[in-house]
């Protein structure tokens, strides 16, 4: 009996050494590898926060400065691409709650939301649009407008730029549909450039015209933002270094 008893601890000795680990040591290495999961999430959350939030800014500053050159212009095309972008900063608030509390269909969610967003700033454009045809008005500052129109632009690829590569860090869909949605909205403000400069040349229509152009346009990402947050898989663990 005790040279059997002897050969077994032989034996858990020699297996212990071939392998060097225990049955205690895979319980901890399970241990520290789920710790290591959950921190990964935390950092997804962080990081996605941290985009989302200066986004907004970046987005909240460009809707500001644009809500001041309105006042003096009264361009419709500059109405549209105005709540559009204000619009925008808006979809950043659900987005941001998904990742701060880490949630899978929190994301989805926003991702909707963004959606949504979008296209209910597509119809307040389309009515405002629609009033300025039955009832044309003059714009003036017309320098102003197209500073207006610049400042949009660059508001929102600097969102996009910062939308994208965190979307894409993150493996998040709704993050990276947000980011191509404020990278086309940076050529639509460019169209209150264009109403700038062809206002000047004194064709006073191609202001409700433009604003449809980009009520359209608006449009047409919605659509696109649609397709990719509905048929987007989310790993909330995913996080590239």
């Amino acid at each position: 009996m005790s040279v059997e008893l002897h050969t077994q601890d032989s034996l858990a000795i020699a297996d212990h050494d071939r392998h060097g680990r225990t049955p205690h040591d895979d319980d901890r290495e399970g241990h520290d590898h789920s710790h290591g999961l959950v921190d990964r999430s935390i950092l997804r959350s962080r990081v996605g926060v941290k985009a989302v939030a200066l986004s907004l800014l970046i987005l909240g500053l460009t809707a500001g400065a644009q809500v001041a050159i309105f006042v003096f212009s009264n361009s419709v095309a500059l109405l549209a691409d105005l709540i559009h972008n204000a619009g925008d900063a808006l979809t950043a608030v659900p987005l941001g709650i998904a990742f701060f509390l880490r949630s899978v269909r929190g994301e989805r969610l926003a991702g909707l939301a963004v959606v949504l967003a979008i296209f209910v700033s597509a119809m307040v454009a389309l009515y405002e649009t629609i009033m300025r045809f039955i009832h044309p008005e003059q714009i003036t500052h017309l320098w102003v407008l197209a500073a207006a129109g610049v400042i949009g632009f660059v508001g929102n690829e600097l969102a996009a730029q910062v939308r994208l590569s965190a979307g894409r860090r993150l493996a998040s869909a709704a993050m990276i549909a947000d980011g191509r949605h404020a990278r086309t909205d940076g050529f639509v403000s460019l169209g209150v450039v264009l109403t700038a400069i062809v206002v000047a040349l004194g064709l006073d229509i191609a202001d409700p015209i433009i604003g449809l152009a980009i009520t359209l346009i608006i449009l047409h990402i919605t659509w696109k933002s649609w397709h990719e947050v509905r048929d987007a898989e989310i790993d909330l663990e995913h996080v590239e270094d």
